[in-house]
């Protein structure tokens, strides 16, 4: 029970002054008070009341900042099979490769679906194409309004040379979402030029990744705006590739996924003063809430943890007036054989300030540091997903594990300096060399943490090194594991998805840079191999008998052009997921 200090306040103020001023009582009664006050007070307990005041100012948000409650997109799906020039509504799109615009010598188009909507056009179709020198290249898109058809609008987006990707499909959705903002389309439909050569199981993954493109690409995080546009669209008729209930199920998942991905993307996106560890922590308290017939939820305080001795997570958190929160969500689906115990490990870095070591310089991105938490969001967004999902196939037993090792890295005179020696939960020794590598070092007893679930298999994802943005650019995010089998499911996962991953080497020989004189270990190798480097220190917090895979995704986890989180890696960790419970 919390102490209750109670004040007698007759005591406090002379009665032969009630009958002066007020000011004059108030004058004497704050004296008194703050006298009392300083006499009782030790300066342990000072100290202890400043760093209350400061932790309740963080947590009343920084700059007065708070998101406005803005729901997520809602659209329907449909799957339909009806003739293109009977569909009536806003607008009418067709995605098309560049085969597709061919046009024999009277330039008219050979593709038979271009060819029937031509026909109804009065050939207008296949000329205002030829002056829009629109040539069904990727990236490519026209809208057109034009007189003949039932659509108001007709539109051809633009596929490439080739069709068989998830995210060309994924970007004929998006460019759909786009035409409809600038049209302000309340309904739209969606069909391929060329279909016909599409396997059913083909068809359904098409649907699917056209359905996430247009959520996606609808969405707009408006939440820190003053003044917010509703997005009009609500309905989408998704033509020519099938219906029945097994495509309905797809059209479901993707929204399911969808809703985990833009939590994620808002995650990233919001500001350091705003989503501060505890709100993390709180984040994923609500997800368990919402799911709680699958989900639970463990939030570890700071002394919490250390009894668990995470003295490498600690000495990260030690700086911030923000105290740490070690998130540990479960997922525990309501039947069904046990399978495989897996865990999902994000790093949770709300800011990254770079420590002592701090971000300076062309570059640096320090501006961008709120985004050092994509790992943890990718990881909270999947939990979210999988709570809408409800994979069935596993028992009751822990069945998945959400673990995220949130905390700020940030500049103080309790903050870990250069040269101090850390002790990991694992009972193993780092020597700081430099603080801005610091979420390698939350990760460490994270996985550590992990690894004591008993779990079979573990994936780690985290914005960790700016080698792995300079060797494979912004779009594609680096693997690193020891182990064939685990790759080969994740880079499948993948493939579903659309997301981009490339493996890299684990190369052992590297390891003679990460050695200290003093300590087991450093937390830097130097510039050559960085993110070689920084996954073979990982690799150091894993049980040998466990399957782990590191994911660096410091490239992908962020759009420079949009501005905003991209909610990287959710989609590839739910499909991952769902391949092992199945």
């Amino acid at each position: 029970m919390a102490a209750t200090t109670v004040v007698n306040w007759t005591s406090l103020v002379d009665p032969a002054t009630v009958a002066t001023s007020s000011s004059s009582v108030f004058t004497k009664l704050r004296s008194t008070l703050f006298l009392r006050l300083s006499f009782t007070l030790s300066p342990l307990c000072s100290r202890t009341r400043t760093q209350h005041m400061a932790q309740s100012l963080s947590r009343s948000t920084l700059g007065l900042t708070h998101p406005a409650p803005i729901l997520p997109p809602k659209i329907s799906f449909a799957a339909k099979e009806i003739d293109l020039v009977e569909w009536k509504g806003d607008i009418l799109a067709i995605g098309v490769t560049e085969k597709d615009m061919a046009k024999d010598e009277n330039l008219k188009f050979q593709n038979p679906i271009l060819k029937k909507l031509d026909s109804h056009l009065g050939g207008l179709l296949a000329e205002a194409s030829s002056e829009e020198d629109f040539s069904g290249k990727a990236g490519q898109s026209t809208v057109l309004r034009l007189p003949g058809l039932r659509s108001k609008r007709v539109g051809l987006i633009g596929l490439g040379q080739c069709t068989s990707s998830t995210a060309a499909y994924q970007s004929l959705g998006e460019a759909v979402a786009g035409a409809a903002k600038t049209a302000q389309a309340s309904n739209v439909a969606i069909s391929l030029a060329s279909s016909e050569g599409l396997s059913g199981d083909s068809k359904l993954t098409t649907a699917s990744a056209i359905a996430c493109g247009t959520v996606l690409g609808i969405h707009e995080d408006s939440r820190f705006k003053s003044e917010s546009k509703k997005p009009a669209l609500k309905a989408v008729d998704i033509l020519g590739l099938g219906t029945g209930p097994e495509l309905e199920k797809r059209l479901k998942y993707a929204e399911d996924v969808c809703s985990g991905i833009i939590f994620g993307r808002e995650l990233v996106n919001a500001p350091a003063n705003v989503l501060t560890p505890g709100v993390l922590a709180e984040e994923a308290s609500k997800i368990a809430s919402m799911y709680s017939d699958v989900l639970s939820v463990t939030i570890l305080d700071a002394e919490q943890c250390k009894e668990l001795k995470m003295g490498s997570y600690l000495g990260v958190a030690a700086a911030s007036a923000n105290p740490p929160h070690f998130i540990h969500l479960c997922y525990k689906p309501p039947s069904g054989p046990a399978k495989t115990k897996l865990a999902l490990v994000g790093k949770g870095l709300t800011f990254d300030s770079g420590g002592y070591n701090i971000k300076t310089g062309p570059g640096c991105s320090i501006e961008l540091m709120k985004f050092d938490m994509g790992g943890s969001a990718a990881v909270l967004g999947a939990a979210k997903a999988l709570g809408q999902i409800k994979p069935a196939g596993v028992e009751a037993s822990n069945f998945v594990h959400f673990i995220v090792a949130a905390c700020e890295n940030m500049i103080s005179g309790t903050g870990m300096r250069p040269g101090d020696i850390v002790t990991a939960s694992n009972g193993k020794t780092i020597e700081v060399d430099n603080t801005d590598a610091e979420g390698r070092l939350t990760l460490a007893d994270a996985l550590v943490y992990a690894c004591n679930q008993g779990v079979e298999k573990i994936v780690d994802l985290a914005t960790l090194t700016g080698a792995c943005r300079v060797a494979l650019g912004l779009s594609v995010a680096g693997i690193f594991t020891p182990s064939d089998d685990l790759a080969k499911e994740v880079l499948a996962a993948s493939e579903i998805s659309g997301e981009k991953l490339w493996r890299m080497p684990l190369e052992e020989s590297y390891w003679e840079s990460m050695k200290s004189g003093v300590a087991d270990m450093v937390n830097t190798g130097g510039r050559p191999g960085g993110a070689i480097t920084a996954a073979l220190f990982l690799k150091q917090f894993v049980d040998e008998k466990v399957q782990w895979m590191h994911i660096d995704m410091a490239g992908p986890v962020w759009n420079d052009k949009k501005k905003t989180g991209t909610g990287f890696g959710i989609s590839t960790l739910v499909e991952w997921v769902l391949k092992n419970s199945s």
